[in-house]
């Protein structure tokens, strides 16, 4: 009965080797604690798009925990970003009026670059991040619209901070 028990235990040991407690961050990365998320610029015609992409970011940041918000004189990285593009794409139209939609579906992309705090000519990271969301055309399509814009932003933020966070 011991030696059945010893074996068990054994198996359950062996079957955590390997894990480690924490992110894996990715090597170029290693020694970044703190980002600064300054404010992102706005590629769009969509007004304070470019609030909402920010904050959705430093959210992501916050939500995650692997790196801390810091203002830009406390940072190790910079993290620069501009909202390139929004869409809208009907998922679902009318059954009997194909050009009625009656859900729609927008995304948002936006690039970034993570630059060295003390050398921003050094770039730590860099890439495209997109996000969507789909919602019901409403009576009133700008305040529908509108509603789900954030929770797009939030999608491609929560991208990026995967990709700074772990490395995909």
């Amino acid at each position: 009965m011991k030696i059945l028990f010893a074996a068990i235990s054994s198996l359950f040991l062996v079957s955590c080797t390997g894990y480690q407690l924490g992110a894996a961050k990715p090597p170029s990365l290693a020694n970044v604690k703190s980002i600064s998320v300054p404010m992102f610029a706005n590629g769009t015609q969509h007004p304070r798009a470019e609030a909402l992409a920010t904050s959705a970011v430093a959210d992501a940041f916050v939500q995650d925990g692997t790196y801390r918000i810091a203002g830009s004189d406390q940072a190790d990285a910079v993290l620069e970003g501009e909202l390139k593009s929004i869409e809208y794409l009907t998922l679902r139209s009318s059954r009997l009026d194909s050009l009625l939609a009656e859900e729609l579906t927008n995304e948002v992309v936006f690039d970034w670059v993570l630059r060295d705090a003390r050398d921003p000519t050094k770039i730590l990271a860099s890439g495209s991040s997109k996000g969507s969301s789909s919602f019901f055309v409403d009576s009133n399509l700008q305040t529908a619209r509108q509603n789900a814009l954030p929770d797009a932003f939030e999608r491609a933020g929560q991208s990026l901070v995967s990709r700074l966070a772990s490395g995909y």
